[in-house]
């Protein structure tokens, strides 16, 4: 725990619990002092007590409480606040690049003449490894077994070095691989609801458990009631080491639940609408509340699938009060007795408790949805937000068959060496994954119920389908064993491949060769349906284009049916094993059937049991042997780990920050351009830029791996920025991938960015709305800095994307109202001109000039997206980094 403050409101308390003496900090005694706060939304009070806490008439004032509870006035604030969340949640993919930054920073502490020890965690920090296991292996009992083998041949360097960093770091522990999903471990088992700690007084001290995590889905925690929402890599580190989270009070959006779900609907069925709903609405960089009379209907368990998907709708967290439901599931997931009595009297002593008898809260805005409405529902084929009723998905891959593909009508066309052909919208990828399905009992069990009654009557998979079953954690094995479901999963192709998010992040694997080139050489347009949070172009498979997002039950009877490009009302199935026909509704099972088989064989021991030794790991991970020194023994010609080039000839003084003169476009972009596009995770082209470089290090095709999974290899991750394999610039005409002009000549991004860099020109990236969407990989903002972009100008910024930016030194510039890359006609062959930059202020206006080929210039206005005083600092510095081992050095 980092320092608390001075108190200077006295609001410091006891309370007893089980016979305990508790200290805390009191809202209660604030609100006497400073206003009422009974109508505060819960989100709002969680950041009220970490000020009262932090509150030291330095970085945290009381006008800075006043401000929280003078929110409720106008229910909004420009206030900017310092925040210091509990705890660190991490995964692989973004926590190798992190602790590479840390090893960095601790080389470069010792060459500045500091203590490299200074650089170490001052929170828990929770690494959890679930992004590297790959679906190589599918639909046979070993499946699980090779891809653990696999996956540990491919990163067994990076594992030694995150092991490295259990050991050299303190509070850092690392979750071995094949444990399960970060969100879900979290939700299961590292989350407390109320965290407590012993301060420097010796006294123990409850406060609410918050978390910043650096991966977007980390408000999946929210449904727990805990506070936690998704940072980049850089800002996570900075947390670790002290630095609070700077931000402005947000708005908070009310989303009011009434009535509950009808019969056969799930909690995907919801969550896709909610998030349809809201992206409409609009709550990028807000709060969202759940509250009604609604909420006594969901499950824990819904409410953090609801919960997962605030990046999907934009917001900042979508959060969840405590209440009974809360403690009934920290009692089955295994939390202690005492930890449930210190989270309920802590929750009602401090108002996080949510009583049905009192006035709701007030927020900035609300949305009201009457559950009992929501409609068997899938999303896609493109974005999470993209809702289509079942009935209509038809339809929908139809229209865009015609619409978007050019195509008349599905074709379809032989396979080579099989007995089957294949055709648009046949589905290729049937996946049960991710975290915002699997941590849901509900649907695991609807899921096997389905292949148990399509076994029994006859039923197969399409040939073509590769299925795989992922969950994000060991308890779902054990539930899905004890109660028999298992053998009828296995049965139609969906044996474990591992724990990990595998095809929710790209990780799908290969298909058989056989179908990729039938894809590929004749133009299918193939789908893929998967129980995931991203389907974002792509993302899932480079064979795939089409994606939709669904439950675990669809997803496993669209691979009994192979194809989206018919429906389930009209249209069976299948035939089963006496001929008959066979229709959606004769394989979904009764909510009665889902609850009867979740009370028979889900209980506490079995989370228990699995989370006894988390960290410990298996045989491969144990046999891992490292030493925990000071600072890491870097390997020379590494392609996994490297020393990155942010600290080299750092000094203690910042230079001054340079004007930009003449800058050229590297690339213009439309709207929605995701991190995935940005920094992709998935699969390495060998005629990619990052594929040469590897193959130049003698690293042979097959053992590419990922971008994810080289993350912490600079220089394979700065050729891999716009490298995603649909980003369209529009400098080009039509072309797809990372392509760009240089002089009139076309050729790969990174190879333009390094001409330039060697010309010494300056470059800017422009962009429509949502920049940034998506995942929270630094790398996307990393990679932008390491090609020579100076600054980025959108019409707007996702949250964590645009925080990035500015932790890596970019310049996040936004269009002003009504002006895009359209109305100002940018075609590519302009300069961009930005003055006075050292002399930035938070969100001022700032003038771009801009000179056109024909020698005639203009000037525009843009908003400067440095939001607040903090970030600022960071900019000047050349990023939170640099800043940050400053002030540790000095």
């Amino acid at each position: 725990m980092t320092a608390i403050g001075q108190d200077t409101l006295g609001t410091r308390s006891t309370m007893d619990v089980g016979g305990k003496s508790i200290a805390y900090y009191s809202i209660a005694k604030a609100a006497e002092q400073l206003g009422d706060v009974s109508r505060l939304p819960f989100s709002m009070r969680v950041l009220l007590e970490n000020l009262l806490r932090f509150e030291d008439g330095n970085t945290v004032t009381v006008e800075d409480v006043q401000a929280i509870i003078d929110w409720q006035k106008e229910r909004r604030s420009d206030r900017e606040i310092q925040y210091r969340p509990a705890r660190v949640l991490m995964q692989d993919f973004t926590g190798v690049p992190c602790v590479v930054d840390l090893a960095a920073m601790r080389d470069a502490m010792n060459a500045l003449g500091g203590d490299a020890q200074k650089i170490n965690p001052l929170v828990p920090v929770h690494l959890v490894i679930d992004h590297s296991v790959m679906v190589d292996e599918f639909g046979t009992p070993k499946a699980f077994a090779d891809n653990v083998e696999l996956e540990y041949q491919r990163n067994n360097e990076r594992y030694e070095f995150l092991k490295w960093g259990s050991k050299a770091l303190d509070n850092f522990k690392v979750v071995p691989p094949g444990t399960g999903i970060c969100h879900q471990v979290n939700l299961e088992n590292i989350a407390q609801a109320v965290w407590s700690s012993v301060d420097p007084s010796g006294a123990m001290v409850a406060y609410p458990d918050t978390c910043v995590g650096t991966d977007s889905h980390t408000t999946m925690v929210n449904g727990l009631g805990v506070l936690g929402w998704g940072v980049g890599g850089i800002e996570a580190e900075a947390a670790m080491l002290g630095q609070p989270v700077s931000m402005l009070i947000p708005e908070v959006v009310g989303f009011k639940l009434t009535g509950k779900l009808a019969e056969g609907i799930t909690a995907t069925d919801l969550v896709l609408t909610v998030t349809q709903m809201l992206r409409a609405k609009g709550v990028v960089g807000r709060f969202v509340e759940f509250y009604g009379a609604g909420l006594d209907a969901l499950t824990l368990a819904d409410r953090a699938t609801i919960a997962n998907m605030a990046p999907e709708y934009g917001a900042t967290c979508g959060f969840f009060p405590i209440d009974d439901a809360t403690l009934d599931y920290m009692r089955l997931t295994g939390r202690s007795e005492e930890q449930v009595a210190l989270t309920e009297a802590y929750a009602k002593a401090q108002g996080f408790w949510r009583f049905a008898d009192v006035a709701d809260p007030v927020f900035t805005d609300v949305l009201e949805l009457d559950m009992s409405t929501v409609q068997p529902s899938l999303a896609g084929p493109k974005r999470p937000q993209d809702k289509v009723i079942l009935s209509q998905v038809d339809d929908t891959f139809n229209a865009d068959l015609e619409k978007v593909y050019k195509k008349s009508a599905p074709a379809r066309v032989a396979v080579e060496g099989r007995d089957h052909d294949i055709g648009d919208g046949d589905v290729v990828i049937a996946a049960i994954t991710s975290c915002t399905n699997t941590s849901n009992p509900s649907v695991l069990v609807a899921a096997g119920l389905v292949a148990k009654k399509a076994v029994e009557l006859g039923l197969k998979p399409k040939p073509w389908v590769k299925t795989s079953l992922a969950p994000g954690s060991q308890v779902v094995t054990d539930y899905l064993n004890k109660s028999g479901l298992t053998e009828y999963l296995d049965k139609i192709g969906f044996n474990l491949v591992g724990y990990g998010c595998t095809t929710c992040i790209g990780n799908s694997g290969p298909l058989a060769p056989a179908i990729s080139k039938a894809i590929n050489g004749n133009d299918v347009v193939a789908a893929s349906v998967l129980s995931g949070n991203r389907n974002f172009e792509g993302r899932v498979s480079p064979d795939v284009r089409a994606n939709f997002l669904a439950s675990p039950p669809l997803v496993v009877a669209y691979a009994l049916k192979g194809t989206v490009t018919t429906d389930f009302i009209d249209t069976p199935i299948g035939q089963g094993s006496d001929g008959a026909d066979v229709y959606l509704k004769d394989i979904w099972p009764s909510n009665a059937e889902v609850r009867s088989v979740m009370d028979a064989n889900i209980d506490r021991g079995m989370f228990m049991s699995r989370y006894a030794n988390v960290f410990a790991g298996d045989e491969k991970w144990q046999a891992i042997d490292v030493t925990g020194s000071d600072t890491y023994a870097w390997r020379a010609g590494s392609t996994y780990v490297a020393n990155p080039p942010y600290f080299e000839g750092m000094s203690m003084t910042p230079a001054l920050v340079s004007d930009i003169i003449e800058a050229k476009p590297l690339a213009i972009f439309a709207d929605s351009i995701t991190t995935d596009h940005i920094s992709p995770a998935g699969s390495i082209k060998a005629a990619s830029p990052a594929g040469v470089y590897l193959m130049e290090h003698q690293v042979s095709q097959a053992d590419f791996n990922s971008y994810g999974a080289r993350r912490g290899n600079h220089e394979v991750m700065m050729r891999g920025t716009f490298a995603n394999i649909r980003i369209k610039n529009e400098m080009l005409d039509g072309v797809e991938g990372g392509m760009t002009r240089y002089e009139g000549e076309e050729m790969a991004i990174y190879d333009a960015a390094m001409r330039y860099k060697a010309d010494g020109t300056p470059l800017v990236v422009i962009a429509g709305k949502e920049y940034g969407t998506g995942s929270s990989r630094d790398w996307a903002a990393k990679g932008t800095n390491l090609l020579g972009v100076r600054a980025v100008i959108a019409e707007s910024f996702e949250r964590i994307h645009r925080s990035n930016l500015v932790g890596m030194g970019v310049l996040p510039l936004q269009f002003a109202e009504g002006q895009s890359r359209k109305t100002l006609g940018l075609t590519g062959d302009e300069t961009f001109t930005i003055q006075h930059v050292a002399g930035l202020k938070p969100r001022q206006m700032v003038d771009v000039i801009v000179a056109r080929a024909d020698g005639k210039t203009e000037t525009f206005q843009a908003l400067c997206r440095i939001d607040t005083a903090n970030e600022l600092e960071y900019f000047l510095n050349g990023g939170i980094l640099q800043y940050v081992l400053r002030k540790l050095a000095a």
